[in-house]
Parts: structure tokens; C-alpha cells; sequence
């Protein structure tokens, strides 16, 4: 007879969402099998659902490389087993999903891509003004190459919160791709002074250097660039960039260091 109270053991039992089973809880830090504040047990040895995501959120402060994206990335699914309804957990975990597609992390693009899908959808269905959730819709149709259907989604989140520097940025891609180049620089800018210590700051240098690249402004290109790569030297697409703007003032030394560099990369990836 178990000792858990009957109401807790019919939880235990019952059918683990998203491809996390009961018997697979190693996917979890610490195990999935206890609900910390039902029964009592120390919410630091077993966290629950909110200690997931934060723990989750924690670990995308880090430089993003693959192994971190994964770490983050079973958080939240393991927030999402244990709180399957958690509008949190589902558009945090869609985010997720979709960046490390972004970054050139991902064994399977489609399948996250897919994945995060379901679960924006879920989370609107629920939340229709969840701003977290719009910010996860806007990433995934940029990956979707659907730039213009992107704006609306961050700027939603900026209605609600207009200080948000990572919204501003992305706001910042889309206007590229859909041709307003002339708005992009200034709303980086902005992000940059309203975070100057952004984990993803990276991500706002990549943004001024592309547009001074398309420009053929190349050494100011190559000054926003190298602070990219300073700042996010795992992810590829950035010393592509640096590649091509090298390439463009004939320095083909450094051209060929920086696209070795991105094969390592690719390499340890695969």
C-alpha cells in the first residue's frame, strides 16, 4: 500500500505529458516522482513547477551554447510535467525551442520548431494577452522567415512592457528583413542602454554590425562583429559575418581563422 495520500498517488500515476514518462524522471535534476508541496518534502531537495522555471531562466543567463539550451530547456520541461497547464512553463519552453533553432543549435529544426508550436498555441488558447507567449509567437515566425507577421507579436509585448530591451532588438530583425533599414540601428541602440548587461547583448551587436555590413559600411561592421563574437563565441552564424565582412576588405587571413573557428564549432556539435 503506498503511503502517499490517494489524491497525490493518482497524480504520480497518471500519464506524463510532452514525452516525459513516469519512468524516464532522470530528465529531471532531481526527479519527478514527488510533488514537493503537496507532501511536505523539502521544495530545495525536490523543487516544484516554479522552481523549474527558474531554475531554467538561470541557466539561459549563461553563454548559450548547446549544452546550456538543453539544461534550460528540461527545466521547463519538467516544469511543464509537473504543472501541465503553466502558461509560464509552455512559453518558456517554446522560446526556448525556437532560439536554439535560431542559433544554428538544434539537431532537429523542425521537430522544435514544431514542438514550440503546440505549445504557443496552448498558452494564447489560455493566456490571449500572455506577454511571454507573444514574445515566443514573434521568435517563431522569424524562424518562420515571417518577418512582417512577427512585429505585432513584439510589439505587444512592448505595450506591455516597454522597457523590454529583448523585444526591442527583435523588433530590431524584423524591420531589417522587411526592408526598414533605417529603423533598425535606433531601436537597437535603445535596447543596448536600457541593458547594457543583457545576456544576449551579443545578439544586439550582431544586429548593428549586419546593418552596417548591408550598408558597406565594412569596418564599422567589423568593430559591431568582433564585439559579437566576444560575446557569443559559440554560436556560429556570428563568425560567418565576421567571415564575410573580413573577406570584403581582402583580409583573408583572419577570413580563414574566423570560418575555421565556426567549423570547430559546427564540429563539437555534431
Amino acid at each position: 500500500m503506498s503511503s502517499y495520500p490517494r489524491s497525490i498517488e493518482r497524480r504520480r500515476h497518471a500519464a506524463w505529458p510532452d514525452g516525459i514518462s513516469a519512468r524516464d524522471c532522470s530528465k529531471c535534476p532531481n526527479g519527478l516522482g514527488f510533488l514537493p508541496r503537496l507532501t511536505g518534502i523539502n521544495s530545495a531537495v525536490h523543487p516544484d513547477a516554479l522552481d523549474y522555471i527558474f531554475r531554467g531562466r538561470a541557466v539561459l543567463l549563461k553563454p548559450r551554447t548547446a549544452d546550456t539550451y538543453r539544461e534550460a530547456i528540461n527545466s521547463f520541461e519538467c516544469a511543464l510535467a509537473l504543472d501541465p497547464r503553466s502558461v509560464e512553463a509552455q512559453s518558456r519552453l517554446a522560446h526556448s525551442l525556437v532560439s536554439r533553432v535560431l542559433d544554428g543549435m538544434a539537431d532537429s529544426a523542425a521537430a522544435d520548431l514544431a514542438r514550440a508550436d503546440g505549445l504557443i498555441e496552448r498558452a494564447l488558447a489560455a493566456s490571449p494577452r500572455y506577454a511571454p507567449a507573444h514574445f515566443a509567437k514573434g521568435h517563431l515566425l522569424r524562424a518562420q522567415n515571417r518577418w512582417g507577421e512577427a512585429i505585432p507579436e513584439y510589439e505587444m509585448v512592448l505595450a506591455s512592457n516597454r522597457n523590454s530591451a529583448a523585444a526591442l532588438s527583435r523588433l530590431g530583425w524584423c524591420k531589417l528583413y522587411v526592408g526598414s533599414i533605417e529603423d533598425v540601428i535606433p531601436l537597437v541602440e535603445q535596447a543596448i542602454r536600457l541593458s547594457p548587461r543583457d545576456p544576449g547583448i551579443g545578439s544586439f551587436y550582431q544586429l548593428i554590425g549586419t546593418v552596417h555590413l548591408l550598408l558597406s559600411r565594412t569596418d564599422e561592421a567589423i568593430v559591431w562583429l568582433e564585439k559579437t563574437r566576444s560575446a557569443m563565441p559559440s554560436v556560429p552564424i556570428n563568425r560567418s559575418r565576421l567571415a564575410a565582412a573580413y573577406a570584403l576588405r581582402g583580409k583573408t587571413e583572419l577570413t580563414s581563422a574566423t570560418r575555421h573557428g565556426c567549423n570547430r564549432g559546427r564540429q563539437r556539435r555534431s
